[in-house]
């Protein structure tokens, strides 16, 4: 049983005319204009939502309590207010009160007139500000707070936070205004309350990183403005998140050489290839059943990529625990990186490391077979201009040994990576 409003001055009854239209109209009568962005200075914030933000539309935003939700959109609006921006803002705190807002503002160096602030958990009051203000960008923070008093169940709950997301989509809609909304999110990850949140809104936002590394990727979910394959890396220090150019340089700057079991791979990132260091560990079990763990790729696939290794490639790893781990909180969900993996842990179990100038990626199939994958050549771009001088790469016909200055060495099965592992020229003793 999900509560209603039915009446009262901000109801959903009550906004609903602000969509009606008299008769249908073809797509030749509908009036073709460009949608108005407000440019974004933090280039790598510009570079998940697209061409910029977009007024009038809704960006829900989420990830763990802690993780810095608040400081990147506290910083986001200075940066705008900075650059002569013609309006105001507003950040709605139902968290947190002024003074605390103040204190953040001011480690972080944010300091605008035009941006105002606002401690409000009433609906009511907080739509009533923005007709009255009429600000460019408001910022909620977070839809869980919010409640409307038309609802007798508490904030946070599935029929208040339905009320609230809907005003809200429709003030902003009406008014033309870009609306951030926080999201909490469960033990699980996913972005808390109903499924029909994520329905509502036009941007789907993920900020994620572990506490204790100062890493932080922004990751579109959604997007209807804009990619939706993009990230954004951060890095969280004292005085706030300083973006990363050059996210490949993070997560390479301490790898450490000559290591058995660490593999660079070039994952992508919607169109911005970025190289990351995978680990692997085998070790003799010393339990009943072999323990598979994975930081940052998925244990299931994980699971499959050993049975194809000990199935087509004959290596016998019942009797190891297997651990992989994707260096400085990064996620790798492409195929593309089973051959990493696969390098990783045959690097581990005959402990002969690979490489340090040589990348890896391939995709690997249950009858061991290595697959193409997407971007390929953007791949090797991007790790020969970071110095890389050889490739393990899938085979293709009438494909070049070598390309953008990289030694390649194509493979057809995991058997072919085997050889390849265990040959003395391409490893470093």
């Amino acid at each position: 049983m999900v509560e209603e409003a039915t009446q009262g001055l901000h109801s959903t009854a009550g906004h609903r005319k602000i969509y009606h239209t008299e008769t249908p109209s073809s797509l030749s009568e509908i009036e073709d204009h460009k949608l108005p962005y407000i440019d974004i200075p933090i280039v790598e914030v510009q570079r998940v939502l697209g061409k910029g933000l977009v007024k009038g539309s809704i960006v829900l935003l989420g990830g763990d309590p802690g993780v810095g939700k608040s400081t990147l959109l506290l910083q986001l609006l200075g940066k705008i207010l900075d650059q002569d921006f013609a309006g105001s803002s507003l950040y709605v705190s139902g968290e947190e009160s002024a003074q605390q807002i103040k204190m953040r503002a001011s480690r972080l160096g944010v300091s605008n007139d035009q941006l105002l602030v606002y401690a409000e958990t009433n609906l009511h009051q907080v739509l009533t500000q923005i007709e009255k203000i009429r600000p460019q960008i408001v910022v909620i923070d977070s839809v869980q707070t919010l409640y409307s008093p038309d609802i007798s169940s508490i904030p946070g709950s599935i029929s208040q936070v339905r009320e609230v997301a809907d005003q809200l989509v429709r003030i902003g809609k009406q008014n033309h205004i870009a609306i951030f909304i926080v999201g909490h999110v469960t033990k699980d990850g996913n972005l808390a309350g109903p499924k029909t949140l994520e329905h509502l809104v036009d941007t789907v936002l993920h900020f994620e990183g572990e506490r204790e590394q100062p890493c932080r990727i922004l990751r579109c979910l959604k997007n209807r403005f804009g990619p939706t394959d993009e990230i954004g890396v951060f890095e969280m220090a004292g005085d706030g998140l300083v973006e990363i150019s050059n996210p490949s340089e993070l997560f390479l700057r301490e790898r450490p050489d000559k290591t058995p079991g660490s593999v660079v791979f070039p994952t992508l990132e919607g169109s911005r290839p970025i190289l990351v260091e995978v680990q692997g560990l085998a070790c003799q079990s010393s339990y009943g059943v072999s323990l598979r763990n994975a930081v940052g790729f998925d244990k299931n696939r994980l699971t499959m990529l050993l049975a194809v290794l000990e199935k087509r490639a004959g290596i016998v790893l019942s009797n190891y625990d297997v651990y992989i781990n994707v260096v400085g909180g990064l996620r790798l969900f492409e195929p593309a990186a089973d051959l990493a993996i696969c390098s990783a842990i045959l690097s581990s179990v005959t402990n002969n490391s690979i490489s340090s100038t040589m990348i890896v990626f391939g995709e690997v199939g249950l009858s061991g077979e290595i697959r193409t994958v997407r971007q390929q050549d953007l791949r090797l771009k991007e790790s020969s201009k970071l110095g890389f001088k050889e490739a393990l790469v899938p085979f293709k016909k009438e494909a070049p040994l070598d390309a953008f200055r990289l030694q390649l060495t194509p493979l057809n099965s995991v058997i072919d990576l085997l050889d390849h592992i265990g040959n003395k020229n391409t490893i470093d003793s």
